[in-house]
């Protein structure tokens, strides 16, 4: 293998920190195609390598070979980078093919996990009198669950959500916010909330 291979996966200790296991399928994939994406090698996921070229071009040949050297490293890395239990149920496998069954094993699974990231969401009311601080970023680790899980809120449903589930106290603030039709991030309506309740004298 050439130096430039050998540091074509300069991010490889992103997967190296957490290999892939039977729980963390989502991040693992993310990080995954983050560390193709660098090493410009994330178009072997997107389908099979082709057949060999029948011609004798020079140019599809080696257009073929490259595709065909990529795949192996990049599965080659997949499997360094999972359990040893998965290792064994994917050996011998493409990259591609190795993908597309561990995308169906934990399809599944991440649907549970969305559904049950949504359900604490929305069942975050917060009730009076008690820390908006802690509210918001409880319901800011549900947003940013989903968007681990490919569900990402805009920052409009975010703010939605949480001004949503604040008790009655709030509704002067959330009346000003909706008619100024203010576009803010959750940190930046955090930090209104902050201020609302330091200058009511309670926060």
């Amino acid at each position: 293998m050439s130096h430039e291979n050998n540091s074509s996966f300069a991010l490889k200790s992103i997967l190296e920190k957490d290999k892939l296991n039977n729980t963390n399928f989502l991040e693992w994939h993310s990080n995954l195609k983050i560390v193709l994406k660098f090493a410009k090698k994330d178009y072997v996921l997107e389908g099979p390598v082709p057949n060999e070229p029948e011609g004798n071009t020079a140019a599809a040949r080696k257009a073929w070979e490259k595709h065909n050297e990529d795949a192996i490293e990049v599965a080659c890395l997949m499997q360094a980078t999972m359990s040893s239990d998965l290792q064994k149920n994917m050996e011998d496998m493409g990259a591609f093919d190795m993908i597309q069954q561990l995308t169906g094993m934990f399809q599944k699974q991440a649907r549970q996990e969305r559904y049950d990231t949504m359900k604490q969401l929305i069942g975050c009311k917060m009730q009076e009198g008690s820390s908006v601080s802690v509210h918001v970023l409880t319901m800011k680790g549900y947003i940013d669950q989903l968007n681990k899980l490919g569900y990402p809120l805009s920052n409009e449903m975010a703010a939605d959500f949480i001004l949503n589930y604040l008790p009655k106290s709030y509704d002067p603030f959330v009346m000003n916010f909706n008619m100024n039709a203010w576009e803010k991030t959750v940190p930046e309506l955090h930090g209104m909330l902050k201020t609302t309740k330091m200058n009511q004298g309670q926060e």
